[in-house]
C-alpha cells in the first residue's frame, strides 16, 4: 500500500483509505453498487430479489446511507401506489473502477482460479 494512503501515526479514519471504506464497507453495500451498476435503475424490492440474502429493513437503512453519502440517487414518483427508483450518482459511478479493479483482483486470485492453475 502507498505510503501517502496510511501513514504510520495516523489514525485510518483519516485517510483516504479509511474515508472510502467508510463509504463502501460493510456486507451488503459495495452489492448494491454492483447491481445499480449493471441494472442502472432498480427498485427497491427488485434490488432484494437481486441480492436473496438482505433483509427489508437492512436494505432500507444501507440505502439511505448511500444516498445520504451521494453514491446513489432516490427518485420518487407521485403516484399510488409510490414507485421509488435508485440509481447510482456521478460520485457512485466514479467507484466503479474501484469495484473493477477488486472483481479482476479476486478473479486472479480466488482459491478456484489457484486451484485450477496448480493442478494443470
Amino acid at each position: 500500500m502507498s505510503e501517502k494512503c496510511v501513514t504510520t501515526g495516523v489514525e485510518l479514519k483519516n485517510t483516504g483509505f479509511g474515508y472510502t471504506l467508510s463509504l463502501i464497507g460493510g456486507k451488503y453495500k459495495m452489492i448494491i453498487l454492483h447491481w445499480l451498476a449493471e441494472n442502472k435503475v432498480m427498485r427497491h424490492n427488485e434490488l432484494k430479489r437481486s441480492i436473496g440474502t438482505i433483509s427489508f429493513k437492512t436494505l432500507s437503512i444501507m440505502l439511505k446511507e448511500l444516498e445520504a453519502d451521494d453514491l446513489i440517487i432516490r427518485k420518487e414518483y407521485p403516484q399510488i401506489p409510490p414507485k421509488v427508483e435508485y440509481s447510482l450518482s456521478e460520485r457512485g459511478l466514479s467507484l466503479l473502477p474501484l469495484l473493477n479493479m477488486m472483481c479482476e483482483w479476486g478473479e486472479k486470485n480466488s482459491f478456484l482460479t489457484r486451484e485450477t492453475t496448480t493442478n494443470k
